[in-house]
């Protein structure tokens, strides 16, 4: 019989006996596997259309203006020796100067933050993390303008103190203030870096450094080393988000006649018509400066080893801090963010209350500007409109970082997954003005009408540079939460009879769903109060938010301007509480303080 089998299998020419009729059949998996590849790859195409192309025509315009129709050179560094003299070339030395100072006084500050939280019983610890994710969420122009509404003459001190507070002015107004409210708005992005390095790190070290007799000044020397890749890594982010920062630069810099170089480069294309060549070779020189410090990052840890953690780690011992060093402690942190959050806050709050005249004392405060915002309808249009552009980012870019979140974590050391990182990470510190600059010029060429891409003064392109902006930052956070679910998961419950969306929801959501809550409030806070985004590129007759705030202080409506800053950032923290009560109601307990901290 097995003879039989075996020849008829064997022979062509063999007769064969009807099988059943195979029906065609509808399979998951088969569907699921197919649609695999492109969505492997959907992440790349949304970052080639929407990051990459305009940036990289906008770029070629400094180089080759003839190649995108914008003169008759193939070649020309003409528009580099233009910005490399006079005030563009002082705005870009400037620009390099304080992102320096910011990148090191934050780094100091986030150190010195996260060792008392992580390593001391500093009281406050859960406090303090939640003050650095309002600094993280709040743009950098309200704690600009915060500190302008207190101190510019005819401000809200001179008019509590009766005469200009001209020594403080000439302080905020100049190149230290420029660097506080960068370092300042650059410790949470320092202190990520930083802290989980010191929480994980043992206290070996610390131990056999005191037991050889090293002085606390010399522990601190041999533990500091090991803290490499955070310390460099604090100062690479926050040297690149200070360069590339607008906020300041637009308001506080820009009041004090101190030039930056997003400022110079806004100032070049808001000018008619506009000089898109100069404004293109200022983005060469602020993407060259931020490779450069990426280069610093890489070479001081190149051939060093940092492996410090191993099965014998013993885990690390909060220090337990004596009234004096809690007392200073404490006073070192409220300190921090009593200038970081405290007088901003104070300045905003009290030029919203102060009448627009006359002597100020408790019974002159007033609601009249809030009134006056709320009635003229000049806060409730330009915030329904922002509030839905950012709602729509925020839920757009969760997904889609979700994805190429996922796509690096299962990458690996890949060539495809390093490539992706690569550009999350140029396009995290590309200027915004550069990405607003860039879709003006790609999306205003004929050729982009002739394609149908009519997009040019429409709220379609604002969403879209909305969406570009924070897509990367979504992807960077997103694909720390996503690695660390194991795929088996969903598979476990696929085996006990769940459907893929059931098994998915049940399984892998409740472990994430604190890092997705997170990436759509940073998008969607980032999104409501942008800048130099919103400037560049909402279509005529509709007014984004920060376009309507500022537009209220460029026409000396102080108090008007104070009050709408004032109902929004109320209502931004509204939904961030709204959202994370959902969050603790929704999800499971086990998974609440992962979600919150």
């Amino acid at each position: 019989m097995t003879q039989q089998i075996t020849e008829s299998a064997t022979d062509p020419d063999a007769p064969r006996t009807p099988g059943p009729a195979r029906r065609p059949s509808f399979e998951p998996r088969r569907l699921a596997f197919a649609l695999r590849r492109p969505l492997a790859t959907l992440p790349w195409v949304v970052c080639a259309v929407a990051l990459l192309l305009p940036v990289v025509g906008f770029l070629l315009v400094a180089l080759s203006p003839r190649a995108v129709g914008q003169g008759g050179s193939w070649f020309t560094l003409d528009n580099f020796r233009q910005v490399l003299s006079g005030w563009t070339a002082q705005a870009l030395l400037d620009s390099l100067l304080v992102g320096i100072g910011a990148a090191v006084l934050a780094t100091a500050v986030a150190t010195a933050l996260a060792w008392a939280t992580e390593r001391t019983t500093l009281r406050g610890r859960a406090l303090w993390r939640l003050l650095l994710w309002a600094l993280l969420l709040a743009p950098s122009y309200l704690e600009s303008l915060g500190w302008s509404w207190l101190v510019e003459p005819q401000g809200v001190l001179a008019r509590l103190l009766g005469h200009n507070p001209t020594a403080l002015y000439s302080v905020v107004f100049g190149p230290v203030g420029v660097v506080w409210v960068l370092a300042s708005r650059g410790v949470p992005f320092a202190y990520l870096a930083v802290a989980g390095l010191i929480r994980n790190m043992g206290r070996e070290f610390e131990d056999a450094a005191r037991t050889h007799g090293a002085s606390r000044l010399a522990t601190v020397r041999v533990v500091l080393p090991i803290l490499g890749p955070g310390l460099w890594a604090g100062l690479a982010i926050v040297f690149a988000e200070s360069i590339s920062d607008y906020g300041v630069a637009g308001t506080l810099a820009a009041q004090a006649h101190f030039p930056i170089a997003t400022f110079a480069m806004e100032q070049s294309i808001a000018t008619f018509p506009a000089q898109f060549g100069p404004a293109s070779a200022m983005g060469w020189l602020l993407l060259l400066l931020v490779a450069l410090a990426l280069y610093v990052q890489r070479r001081s840890l190149r051939g060093r080893s940092f492996a410090v953690l191993s099965g014998r780690t013993r885990p690390a011992v909060r220090s337990r801090l004596t009234p004096l060093r809690q007392a200073l402690g404490l006073t070192g942190a409220i300190g921090f963010f009593g200038l970081a959050l405290g007088v901003p806050a104070f300045g905003a709050a009290a030029a919203a209350l102060l009448p627009s005249d006359g002597r100020v004392s408790l019974s002159t405060l007033t609601l009249a500007h809030f009134s006056a915002v709320l009635h003229s309808g000049e806060l409730t249009g330009p915030l329904g409109y922002s509030a839905a552009l950012a709602a729509l980012a925020a839920c757009a870019a969760t997904v889609l970082g979700a994805v190429a979140g996922r796509a690096l974590a299962r990458g690996g050391d890949g060539r495809s997954a390093r490539a992706l990182d690569m550009l999350l990470i140029t396009a995290i510190a590309l200027p915004s003005t550069l990405l607003a600059c860039g879709y003006i010029f790609a999306f205003n060429l004929p050729l982009a009408s002739d394609l149908g891409f009519n997009l040019y003064g429409t709220s379609s392109l604002l969403f879209l540079g909305y969406l570009a902006g924070v897509v990367p930052t979504s992807a960077r956070l997103l694909s720390g939460t996503l690695g660390q679910v194991n795929g088996s998961l969903s598979e476990a419950a696929r085996v006990h009879g769940r459907r893929p969306a059931a098994a998915w929801t049940g399984s892998v959501l409740p472990l994430v769903a604190g890092g997705l809550v997170w990436s759509w409030l940073i998008a969607f806070c980032g999104t409501l109060l942008e800048l130099p985004v919103s400037q560049l590129l909402a279509p005529p007759g509709q007014e984004p938010l920060s376009v309507a705030i500022t537009k209220h202080l460029a026409g000396y409506d102080l108090g008007g301007g104070a009050a709408m800053t004032d109902l929004v950032v109320l209502g931004a923290l509204a939904v961030v509480a709204l959202a994370l009560l959902l969050l603790r109601r929704l999800n499971p307990a086990a998974h609440r303080l992962e979600a919150l901290t």
